[in-house]
């Protein structure tokens, strides 16, 4: 399923906005959590690094000092993690402390089998999980530009829906619970190998006297040209020129 409509605020089933909680606002997750904030979402985030909160809490954002406190005081909580150890502490923290009916959203990229086992432990505690890994890097995502994978029952993606079109710009349905984290693995795989393949093409260039600026964008404007070669090409180019 693929949406690109942009929203300025979110209403719940019950006739107000639905509260949000962020927790992990690195590189990543501090531009999701800011396009959150820039769609009206009302929102409440929390990091290891106060630092990292300044931005979004200065564009109307609460600060929570903690997870539990995130988890305590919003409808749904979205997490964005480094490693499925980190996602395991923070689930243990927060679960006990969400409202009935409370919906759990990851962010963090997981393997199948971490997802299903995160899932029936939210389960018995009567919270749903929702996986949403992204892709696309980490500037499309301050753009609100990332592309959004999502896992799990499509009444909870349809609810979320809104949220998910503030925080990217291409949102699909990937399937039950599970799904999105298998596509996820297939996009890296296919990412590293252009990824390889345009350090070769660029390493040939070099090596033939070729000016790299030039080359880069010849390879642009040709058939060999890729989303990787675009985005991630030019980012290395960055740091050689």
């Amino acid at each position: 399923m693929l949406r690109s409509v942009r929203i300025t605020a979110f209403i719940s089933n019950k006739g107000r906005a639905m509260h949000y909680g962020y927790i992990g606002l690195g590189n990543l997750g501090g531009h999701c959590a800011a396009s959150l904030r820039r769609a009206g979402m009302e929102l409440t985030v929390t990091d290891l690094n106060r630092a990292a909160g300044d931005a979004v809490c200065a564009a109307g954002a609460q600060w929570a000092d903690t997870p539990e406190a995130v988890a305590a005081s919003v409808d749904h909580v979205i997490t964005c993690l480094p490693s499925p150890a980190v996602t395991a502490q923070v689930l243990a923290r927060i679960l006990p402390m969400m409202k009935p009916g409370a919906h759990w959203i990851e962010m963090s990229t997981l393997g199948r089998d971490d997802v299903l086992a995160f899932a029936d432990q939210a389960a018995a505690s009567g919270v749903r999980m929702m996986e949403l890994p992204v892709t696309g890097g980490v500037h499309l995502a301050a753009q609100g530009q990332i592309t959004m994978l999502a896992g799990g029952d499509k009444d909870m993606f349809d609810l979320h829906l809104p949220a998910l079109q503030a925080i990217g710009n291409q949102v699909f349905h990937m399937g039950p619970l599970g799904s999105a984290s298998i596509i996820k693995v297939i996009t890296n795989m296919l990412a590293f190998i252009h990824l390889k393949a345009c350090g070769e093409a660029l390493m040939l260039a070099k090596r033939g006297g070729l000016d790299l600026g030039q080359a880069w964008h010849a390879i642009k404007a040709s058939s060999g040209n890729s989303f990787v070669h675009e985005t991630e090409g030019a980012l290395v180019l960055e740091r050689v020129l």
